[in-house]
């Protein structure tokens, strides 16, 4: 990024950051109080709470688009160091082959949900990654790749971790009725349907500490397929041009000139297929695998992608408006709710095709 775009960027930014670094701090506070709702939701919920009332301000506008676009970025970026080729031994070569094909199908089944429900394509594809691997992580990946507006990117990240809410609570039971004390079979079930990391590590708790260590295998190979999903999402859009994203929008350029996906190629996020901070993810992932990382900087990096995770949260918590939630919000949460009933009955059948 060139230094004169980064000092415009920053002008006027510190009001809209300094209020969602201060709700994602409130959020993480009420979140030891309400452990089953968890930091990220809390942060959305009450960004959307205070954006709506108090905090709706427009000099603040500046700083919650830097808040969301920047800090998710950067979260996403050091989340490369948590990871390494060891976790895909864990599980091994039938639980890899297990969540490629949940994650496939859990792609190709929401998309076309969403077609059924009435959503625009970005919302969708925002949906389909959001629930395949890693909740608002993926979301805010893959959301500059599809070009998804604010509007769609807040909602389905609320979508999302509602769902995965449910989920976390559900599973640990359903896994006890359908597996009894089997601990392969139900951290398969729980970490390869619930959406975020916190979110399977508080359902897997639910059990006991064996599933809580390999829910978070399976889950951790959902997040390093992010990957293969950005580039796909980058190649759809490469491949299809805008009209694959679009809801009747940009038919005609400022200038009267058709948008027919030709502009959009100029951007390399999307020429490529993968956008700066993916890259970054996929850098750091080979230093950890390859070369190794000190405890420290891992705990390190850990912790401060978790704060800027969190801030950006808030921050599209606070750009999200009541009234598109009150016009969109029941159908998308019937539609999040379906998507969640439909990775549950695909993990249970593919559990008892490779897992017995």
């Amino acid at each position: 990024m060139k230094i004169n775009t980064l000092k415009k960027e920053l002008d006027g930014v510190l009001p809209g950051l300094a209020a969602s670094i201060a709700i994602s701090l409130v959020s993480q506070f009420f979140a030891r109080f309400l452990p089953t709702l968890g930091a990220a939701l809390i942060a959305i919920l009450l960004g959307m709470l205070l954006g709506n009332t108090f905090l709706n301000r427009p000099e603040l506008g500046s700083g919650t688009k830097f808040s969301e676009k920047r800090l998710l970025e950067y979260a996403i970026v050091l989340n490369g160091l948590i990871l390494d080729f060891q976790v895909l031994k864990s599980a091994g070569i039938k639980g890899f082959v297990f969540i490629v094909l949940q994650m496939s199908l859990t792609i190709f089944v929401t998309y076309n949900l969403g077609k059924y429900f009435g959503f625009g394509k970005r919302f969708a594809l925002l949906m389909g990654a959001g629930n395949a691997v890693c909740g608002s992580s993926a979301i805010g990946t893959v959301s500059p790749i599809v070009k998804a507006d604010n509007k769609d990117k807040g909602i389905s990240i609320t979508i999302v971790n509602l769902t995965g809410t449910a989920l976390m609570i559900l599973l640990p039971v359903l896994g006890s009725i359908l597996y009894g004390s089997d601990t392969l079979r139900t951290s398969a079930l729980i970490g390869g349907t619930v959406q975020s990391v916190g979110q399977v590590v508080a359902a897997a708790k639910l059990v006991n500490d064996d599933v809580v260590t390999l829910a978070t295998v399976f889950k951790l190979m959902r997040v390093l397929l992010i990957i293969g999903v950005a580039v796909l999402y980058g190649r759809m859009n490469m491949n299809e041009g805008e009209s694959l994203f679009t809801r009747k929008k940009r038919a005609v350029g400022a200038k009267g000139e058709a948008s027919d996906g030709a502009g959009a190629s100029a951007s390399p996020a999307v020429s490529y297929g993968v956008p700066w901070f993916l890259t970054g993810f996929v850098v750091f992932f080979l230093i950890r695998s390859f070369i190794g990382v000190p405890d420290g900087v891992l705990v390190a990096s850990k912790t401060i992608s978790t704060q800027f995770e969190v801030a950006a949260l808030a921050a599209i918590g606070m750009r999200v408006k009541f009234a598109d939630i009150i016009k969109e919000g029941p159908k998308a949460m019937l539609y999040g709710l379906t998507v969640g009933a439909a990775q549950v009955v695909m993990a249970v059948v593919l559990i008892r095709v490779f897992f017995g």
